[in-house]
């Protein structure tokens, strides 16, 4: 079975168990905070699938690191760990995330821009495309990219609007060569 379809499934699993828990905001603020975690350690993922570092090693190490953590995540980290699949924590989260947004009506997007969005301007668009996407909200993360050059790309799961400077000198340029 692929890591997606296993990543899937595991979510698929939390997602019940916070629903029947009523834990599923906390387990979502939780994996997003796991999430970061995983990103910004790279030596992470390699110690605990390490052959060398034993299970009970590796289950004193995450009960310490993350002992701040609910026991259902814990437990997650513990079982993906035993079963040598930790390195589907991101992928795992990536779906829960998904599950839980689709049960309230939400969509995450990611808007980049030559400058820092002010709250005005990030409360515009999430109506504006929570509407076109017929969604009741949707929450913006403001990236800073200075390639823009000016105004704005905005991306929703596999939906990239872009109306940056820098992609409309991509569509003349493309518009330019079909010509010739």
């Amino acid at each position: 079975m692929s890591d997606a379809a296993v990543a899937k499934r595991y979510a698929e699993a939390l997602f019940q168990l916070g629903n029947e828990k009523g834990t599923m905001d906390q387990l979502a603020e939780e994996f997003h905070v796991l999430k970061t975690t995983f990103d910004e350690n790279n030596e992470l993922v390699p110690f605990l699938k390490h052959p060398r570092v034993n299970n009970e090693q590796k289950e004193q190490f995450i009960n310490n690191v993350f002992q701040s953590f609910s026991a259902d995540v814990v437990n997650l980290l513990h079982l993906l760990a035993e079963r040598h699949r930790i390195d589907i924590v991101p992928s795992v989260i990536d779906h829960f995330i998904r599950l839980v947004n689709d049960a309230k009506g939400m969509e995450e997007a990611t808007v980049y821009s030559i400058r820092e969005l002010s709250q005005t301007e990030k409360e515009r668009l999430e109506k504006t495309f929570a509407k076109r996407f017929g969604k009741q909200a949707i929450k913006i993360t403001s990236v800073v990219d200075p390639s823009v050059i000016g105004g704005i790309k905005l991306r929703i799961g596999n939906t990239i609007y872009d109306g940056s400077i820098q992609g409309k000198l991509k569509r003349i340029e493309r518009g330019i060569l079909t010509a010739n």
